[in-house]
C-alpha cells in the first residue's frame, strides 16, 4: 500500500489518550491488509491547541477518535469535523450521556481522576515486583498473598502471563510442576479459587523445549524434549490439578493476552457463584 493509501488518524485526549489508542489498534487487527498510522494528542485542554491539531488533521484527512471530557472541547472538535467532512467519534461521550441518564446526574467533566490513576499505578507496581519475586514458586510462603497462583510444567508462559497479569494490577506468583519435585506445603493452604492450572500439547512443548536448549547451544536434545518425558509431566500436572480441583487451561495457540482474559474469566465467575 501506498503512502497515499495509507489510513491517518489522529487520537485526541484531553488525558492519557490510551483507551482510544487501545480500541483503534485492537480494531485494525480485523484489517490486517490495511496500512495506517496513529498520531496521540494526550492532555488537549485549550481549544487554541485542539484547533491548530485539527488543522493538521484537515491537512492530511486524518480521520479523528477522541476520549474528550470536557463538553468544550467536544464541541470545537465535532464542529470542526462537520464543517469540514472530516471523520469525528468520541469513544467515551456515549457512555457518559447514558450513564447521567441512568443515574440522572451530570457528569462532573474531569478527565481522569489524578488520585485513582496514582493509587492504579502504585499498585500495579506492587503487583510486578511481586510477580518478579515470587517467579518459579521463589518463596512458597507468599502463596496466600497471592490473587492468582498458576501452576504448569515448563513452557507453559507461567512467566510471561504472571507479568502480564500483574501489570493490569493483580498479584501472581507461579509454581513449575516436575514429577520428581516436592509440591510445597503451601500449595494446599491457598484458596482452590485462586489457583488455576496450565497445560499444553505435547507437540508444541516439544518444539518449544527443542528451540529453548538450542537458543542455549545444546545440541544434545535429551529427555526435556522427549515426547514421553513431556506427556509423563502433562498426566502429573493433571493429576495435581484433579487433586486441588482448580480449572485448567491449555495455552496452546493462545496468546498470553487471550490466556489471561481466560484467567480472569475463571476468577470472577468463581467469585460470582460465591456471593450467590
Amino acid at each position: 500500500m501506498s503512502e497515499d493509501q495509507t489510513k491517518i488518524f489522529y487520537v485526541l485526549s484531553d488525558a492519557v489518550g490510551t483507551i482510544a489508542k487501545d480500541a483503534l489498534n485492537n480494531a485494525f487487527v480485523q484489517f490486517p491488509n490495511i496500512e495506517y498510522k496513529v498520531r496521540i494528542f494526550p492532555f488537549v485542554h485549550y481549544t487554541d491547541y485542539l484547533k491548530r491539531i485539527l488543522k493538521s488533521a484537515k491537512d492530511c484527512q486524518a480521520s479523528i477518535i477522541s476520549t474528550f471530557i470536557k463538553e468544550e472541547l467536544e464541541e470545537v472538535a465535532k464542529d470542526y469535523c462537520e464543517a469540514n467532512d472530516l471523520f469525528y467519534y468520541n469513544l467515551i461521550d456515549p457512555l457518559v450521556q447514558h450513564i447521567a441518564k441512568e443515574a440522572d446526574q451530570a457528569p462532573r467533566q474531569k478527565p481522569g481522576n489524578k488520585k485513582a490513576l496514582d493509587k492504579d499505578y502504585y499498585r500495579r507496581i506492587e503487583a510486578i515486583e511481586f510477580a518478579v519475586k515470587n517467579d518459579d514458586g521463589k518463596h512458597p510462603a507468599d502463596f496466600k498473598k497471592a490473587d492468582i497462583v498458576l501452576l504448569g510444567i515448563s513452557r507453559t508462559s507461567k512467566t510471561p502471563l504472571s507479568l502480564f497479569l500483574a501489570n493490569q494490577g493483580y498479584k501472581v506468583t507461579n509454581l513449575p510442576l516436575v514429577p520428581e519435585a516436592h509440591l510445597p506445603e503451601e500449595l494446599y493452604e491457598v484458596d482452590p479459587e485462586k489457583i488455576i492450572g496450565l497445560t499444553n500439547d505435547v507437540n508444541v512443548l516439544n518444539k518449544f523445549r527443542r528451540e529453548r536448549l538450542r537458543s542455549y547451544g545444546i545440541q544434545e536434545l535429551g529427555r526435556y524434549s522427549d515426547d514421553q518425558r513431556i506427556q509423563k509431566e502433562l498426566d502429573y500436572a493433571d493429576q495435581i490439578y484433579a487433586e486441588l480441583g482448580c480449572p485448567v487451561i491449555n495455552v496452546a495457540d493462545r496468546s498470553i493476552e487471550e490466556t489471561a482474559t481466560l484467567i480472569l474469566m475463571f476468577l470472577n465467575f468463581q467469585e460470582k457463584e460465591a456471593e450467590e
